[in-house]
């Protein structure tokens, strides 16, 4: 059933912090917030919006380090300092033109768990919390800032059939 889901993937919504990032909020000592984000993750995605499958941001935080990295991807659907995630489903769906069923969000904590219960796939990180896993229709090997979206988008790259026609660019 998930594979069939992720043949027809055409959004992939990203929490941020405990998926992106590995969780961990970094202040300097000018109380600036910084954000640590994995190079790999963000090549996955790029793959994936090439692929033609749009990538959404949804999170409880705001933080300038997110909006200059979502730029530098060229992630421009980008919803931050929410505090009902599910709230905002339908105007996204609304900006990209897709069904519920064909998104997949991946969360990492409770706060996740009302706007995985609204998508088509929902997918958890390995180090999610319990009840998020226990709510996951897929769950990543990896952990959340650690290649957890490389891992999903290379999953759903390779079923739709594009996988091997990105490797050639690469080989």
């Amino acid at each position: 059933m998930t594979d069939s889901k992720l043949k027809g993937l055409k959004l992939l919504i990203l929490d941020v912090d405990g998926v992106l990032t590995d969780g961990s909020v970094i202040y300097n000592d000018k109380g600036e917030e910084t954000k640590v984000f994995g190079v790999r993750d963000g090549l996955g995605i790029k793959l994936l919006m090439e692929a033609g499958v749009n990538v959404c941001i949804a999170t409880g935080r705001h933080s300038e380090a997110l909006h200059h990295r979502c730029r530098d991807l060229g992630i421009v659907h980008i919803f931050d300092g929410l505090k009902d995630k599910a709230s905002i489903l339908d105007l996204i769906l609304n900006r990209t033109e897709v069904s519920a069923e064909e998104v997949a969000f991946i969360g990492d904590d409770l706060p996740d768990i009302p706007l995985m219960k609204k998508v088509g796939l929902a997918i958890a990180v390995a180090d999610a919390h319990a009840t998020v896993l226990e709510n996951a229709d897929m769950v990543t090997l990896a952990k959340g800032g650690c290649g957890a979206v490389r891992e999903v988008s290379e999953t759903v790259l390779k079923a739709q059939g594009l996988w091997e026609n990105i490797l050639e660019r690469f080989l």
